[in-house]
């Protein structure tokens, strides 16, 4: 058996470089860019006034000052600037060459078309052409695309950009026991729900998921399976790699030539986790137990899907107190369903009494993995132990 980041090294050595494709930026939100997009103008494009007010010159301050116009957003106000007169003005309109202060509307007093001003600050209240950006300007952020991002992109007058094309996960569970949700189960059988969740999850990631039908307990039926998966950037099999006489996965994908990176892992739950490239396609075998092929897909699936993205994905471990005392551990890294709490300012972390893989209700209602390293001494209250988050 291998470590976990032995196992995670090889994983994202499986990933291919991202392919290139270009978009309409109304399609592009949770895509990542692979080349920086230019902006195609500056912004704001003038000065402009950043509330409701007049733009004056401030050496004429406090008044009185004669108003001889109106500037509005996408009406500008065009004529000569003269010592001791305002322009009456809205936010995001040009102020007018000659102008050097806004004043809030709030502190102006005004009869007829004169005004006079109250006390002032130093804010001139006028966002400077270009405070935003500058014609030219380059955006590529490493990470997917949010709504904020495309509404900058759109401000940089960018209608299409170039993206990661988004990788085709081909995900297949394997087993006579397993019938789909809304069949009735027959004797020994069970309903497939590992496919639903992994798919989930590489959707999450930023792939484009097909779930294929469920593989028989049979060669031909893996290899029609496998054969539906011809066009995948990656594999994702579920079940039938362990050792069982039923479990032929590993011994089909070693027939159509797969080149296997690693079989085992040192961890809990999830150790007979299989890797490797089959043809064009990397290759992932989970784990059949729900739990153990969640937990195996989070670590592994997620980091290789954000890779063929060109992005890198750092686990966010981050840290709390147990609430509740923990036993030595076994040899190998073990990722404890667990509960979060708060006791004041203080994150509190207690892991669930029962582990056991098969039970996706325990996982259901966790809202962290506690991170125990292999040979963990016993841990108590008060403690400081690591864990993954499982909620947003």
């Amino acid at each position: 058996m291998i470590t976990v980041e032995e196992a995670t090294a090889l994983v994202l050595g499986l990933a291919q470089p991202p392919v290139a494709e270009e978009i309409a930026l109304r399609d592009a939100l949770g895509r990542v860019m692979i080349a920086p997009a230019l902006a195609r103008l500056t912004q704001p494009p003038f000065d402009s006034a950043a509330m409701d007010g007049y733009a004056l010159r401030d050496a004429d301050l406090p008044g009185p000052l004669r108003v001889i116009g109106e500037s509005s957003a996408g009406h500008p106000w065009e004529g000569a600037p003269r010592q001791g007169t305002a322009i009456r003005i809205f936010t995001g309109a040009p102020v007018p060459a000659g102008y050097d202060r806004v004043v809030m509307q709030e502190i102006v007093t005004r009869d007829g078309n004169e005004i006079t001003v109250g006390a002032v600050n130093e804010n001139l209240n006028i966002r400077a052409r270009g405070n935003d950006f500058a014609e030219g300007f380059a955006f590529q952020p490493a990470r997917p695309l949010a709504p904020s991002d495309l509404s900058l992109l759109a401000a940089m007058n960018v209608a299409r950009i170039t993206v990661a094309r988004r990788p085709v996960v081909a995900v297949m569970a394997g087993g006579d026991e397993l019938v789909r949700p809304g069949e009735v189960p027959g004797p020994g059988q069970i309903i497939c729900s590992n496919d639903l969740a992994i798919a989930a999850i590489a959707r999450e990631a930023g792939a484009e998921a097909r779930i294929l039908p469920i593989a028989r307990d049979t060669e031909d039926s893996l290899r029609e399976g496998f054969a539906a998966a011809r066009d995948a950037d990656l594999i994702v099999t579920i079940g039938g790699a362990s050792v069982g006489d039923h479990d032929l996965v590993g011994k089909v994908a070693s027939d159509l030539g797969m080149e296997r990176a690693f079989y085992k892992i040192a961890m809990r739950p999830g150790k007979p986790l299989m890797a490797g490239r089959i043809g064009n396609a990397a290759m992932l075998g989970l784990p059949g137990n729900p739990v153990s092929s969640i937990v195996c897909a989070m670590l592994f699936l997620k980091p290789l899907v954000a890779k063929m993205q060109g992005l890198s994905l750092a686990h966010p471990y981050q840290s709390a107190k147990l609430t509740a005392p923990l036993p030595p551990e076994g040899d190998r890294m073990h990722y404890l369903r667990a509960k979060l709490s708060l006791d004041g300012d203080e994150l509190g972390i207690a892991a669930f009494d029962d582990q056991d893989s098969a039970r996706l209700g325990i996982l259901s209602q966790a809202d962290a993995l506690l991170v125990r390293p292999a040979f963990d001494p016993a841990r108590a209250v008060g403690e400081t132990v690591r864990y993954l988050p499982l909620r947003a």
